[in-house]
């Protein structure tokens, strides 16, 4: 494969996922609007962890969607995978932009946001392992760290549109226009993109890896990947958990703690919360080629101890910042931090499998870590809040990148070891 035609692919798997990961993220992005539309009663918190709870839920969703598309994307081809997930994704910000409020149709109007979000849930659940599987065959091996970590430079994109979005709307509509119906827009324009984005994915190109190896082993089933790779699948839960439920503190829930706690505007928070993402964005192409340099391991490493060290120093300076500049250099320096997972921890996954089994071996151990600790993450920390021991979540968020930082410690390093073969 020219290097013309990889880079061809690489950035058209990329934009999909980026799409993916707008509509994923909206809903976080503007729950501080629309929250009043599907749960009317109680204060903000309560609203909140209504809120949240669906998206807790949309996430324990993501390891079924990790184990259907998972299997399909193995058996059918990584490009097969990613066409279905972007098309289940359409559906749900179609149902979420377009359902009445609970004024209108009462009860029927949180179920409906229940079943949009098990829709979407299902489709990110598909869509991290066939990504992160693409993206690391795609690659070769000498960059192979430094091309997939565009999948969270998408990844961290789609959030970044989501939050530009809202500052847009922040600043052309009224809040109670956003309040009313400015927070559907979001919605019905990622499936408008997720339209365009199904018509670029049947443009890829299948990957050698899948081509060259699928035929021979056994075809991929989550029996297959206990009975067989029980070690990787466990390092996969291990690896993730610190690193995603830091992810989740870091960039999903901060926008709602400057608000919630610190005290900042609505507009203050969300323009934090871009800028941080914004330098968060550009740092993962320079962390996944260092990985290529040193290592994966070290790179994790740097991750873990930094995590365990600086996590409660600076969330509690955030809770008490009083100028948006010094809450941004915080925001700033735990996004530093989890660059160290977030860059490549998709390559390192990608490399503990074979082939035959390689988008499920990713995708269901990290989406059932994802569920527990990072879908919970909003959920736990307003949980903390609401009974008055908010400092509390700062520790959990620690003690679970400790844990990750053992897995780090002990396992091998991906990069010297890959099972990823055909990457010419």
């Amino acid at each position: 494969m020219t290097p013309a035609r990889r880079l061809r692919n690489i950035i058209g798997g990329s934009a999909g996922n980026l799409v993916e990961w707008f509509d994923w993220y909206a809903y976080a992005a503007f729950t501080l609007y629309f929250a009043p539309v599907f749960f009317p009663k109680g204060d903000a918190t309560a609203q909140l962890l209504s809120t949240a709870a669906i998206f807790a839920v949309g996430f324990f969703m993501r390891p079924v969607g990790a184990w259907v598309m998972g299997v399909y994307s193995d058996r059918k081809g990584r490009k097969a995978g990613l066409t279905l997930s972007v098309t289940l994704m359409c559906t749900g910000s179609l149902i979420i932009g377009l359902t009445p409020g609970y004024a209108s149709i009462g009860v029927a109007a949180p179920a409906l946001l229940l079943f949009a979000r098990l829709l979407q849930g299902l489709s990110v659940g598909g869509e991290y392992g066939s990504s992160a599987t693409y993206l690391s065959e795609m690659a070769t091996a000498k960059h192979r760290g430094f091309w997939s970590s565009f999948q969270y430079v998408t990844l961290i994109s789609g959030q970044l549109l989501a939050l530009l979005l809202l500052i847009l709307l922040q600043q052309t509509l009224s809040e109670p226009d956003l309040k009313a119906w400015g927070w559907r827009i979001p919605f019905l324009f990622g499936a408008a993109l997720a339209v365009v984005v199904f018509w670029l994915r049947r443009r890829l190109d299948e990957t050698r890896a899948f081509e060259g190896d699928i035929s021979g082993p056994p075809k991929s089933s989550a029996l297959l990947l206990i009975t067989k790779h029980p070690r990787e699948a466990l390092l996969v839960l291990g690896l993730t958990a610190g690193g995603t439920l830091a992810f989740y503190a870091y960039t999903t829930y901060l926008q709602k703690f400057l608000v919630n706690t610190t005290g900042f505007s609505k507009d203050v928070a969300t323009q934090i919360s871009a800028a941080a993402l914004f330098i968060f964005m550009l740092l993962q192409p320079a962390v996944g080629a260092l990985s290529d340099r040193i290592g994966r391991k070290p790179v994790m490493i740097a991750f873990g101890v930094s995590g365990v060290l600086f996590t409660v120093p600076i969330m509690s300076s955030l809770a008490t910042a009083d100028s948006p500049f010094i809450a941004f250099l915080l925001a700033m320096g735990s996004l530093v931090i989890v660059s160290g997972y977030t860059a490549i921890n998709a390559v390192v996954k990608a490399e503990l499998f074979p082939a035959h089994i390689r988008a499920l071996g990713v995708a269901l151990p990290y989406a059932i870590a994802n569920a527990v600790f990072g879908g919970t993450a909003e959920y736990v920390a307003l949980w903390f809040k609401s009974e008055g021991v908010e400092s509390a979540f700062f520790w959990y968020v620690t003690g679970m990148i400790g844990v990750s930082l053992m897995v780090y410690l002990f396992m091998r390093d991906t990069r010297h070891r890959s099972l990823i073969v055909h990457e010419d």
